[in-house]
């Protein structure tokens, strides 16, 4: 039995351009299929990941992932829009998670340390492979963070997110804004080498601990309750705070 191939025209809006070939980008384009398939299903062999959409319109009504294509329907494809209101519309995205946790793959080191700094819990290790991020994420209820978008296309995960900035610090700012996160920093409360909490340190045991002519320069020590690094102010911390002032995070 031959295959039955039909038409559908689709647009895609915002970011979302950015996972498309450039031909299809910022415009209307006809896409060609066989079958019923799931709109999700097209939308992803398009390039874009399922976790980068929040809002399906198929010829005016939103649906959702499952949605069959029969032909001949015009899909717009929105990401998240901070000030897009449409009552009643099936949103996509999933609930975000109630405390932002995230798990981060082999290639982002350099964010998870400058997040942890901000105070935010992050898994990293450079060995991580995609199945283990997977596990994590639904384990311990954190969101993945990456630049490959067909870890993003698997689907068991729920929570993802791609990086479109390739600078660490333009990362930071993109995560920042993406989850909302200015107002939860919460600075050099995480260690950035471990992830651990961070606790201040008395000057009685910061004495026994650190070199005697830092101790004798500084009074403010602080230590990580997991791997025991130490921590004080120095010429390091003014230089972190231009750099991060520099994407406009201010520590």
């Amino acid at each position: 039995m031959s295959s039955v191939f039909r038409q559908c025209e689709f647009r895609f809006y915002e970011e979302l351009n950015d996972f498309l070939k450039p031909e299809w980008r910022k415009r209307s384009f006809t896409h060609t299929f066989d079958g019923t398939p799931a709109v999700k299903d097209r939308i992803e062999s398009l390039g874009v990941p399922h976790t980068e959409v929040d809002l399906i319109l198929v010829d005016g009504d939103a649906v959702p992932f499952a949605h069959k294509l029969r032909g001949g329907e015009r899909v717009a494809v929105y990401p998240m829009f901070e000030r897009l209101e449409l009552a009643g519309t099936n949103r996509l995205r999933p609930r975000p998670l109630r405390q932002p946790r995230f798990v981060l793959d082999v290639h982002l080191g350099r964010l998870a340390a400058y997040l942890r700094l901000l105070g935010f819990d992050c898994l990293y290790r450079n060995d991580y492979h995609d199945d283990e991020l997977l596990t994590i994420s639904r384990a311990e209820h954190r969101t993945v963070l990456t630049r490959d978008t067909g870890l993003l296309k698997r689907a068991a995960l729920t929570h993802g997110a791609f990086l479109h900035a390739i600078d660490p610090r333009r990362q930071l700012r993109e995560v920042l804004d993406r989850f909302q996160l200015e107002s939860r920093i919460a600075p050099f409360t995480r260690c950035a080498r471990c992830n651990g909490v961070v606790e201040q340190l008395p000057g009685e045991q910061a004495a026994t601990t650190v070199p005697a002519d830092i101790a004798r320069r500084q009074c403010d020590f602080s230590r990580c309750n997991s791997c025991g690094q130490v921590y004080w102010p120095g010429s390091h911390l003014t230089r972190l705070r231009q750099r991060l002032a520099e994407v406009g995070v201010t520590i």
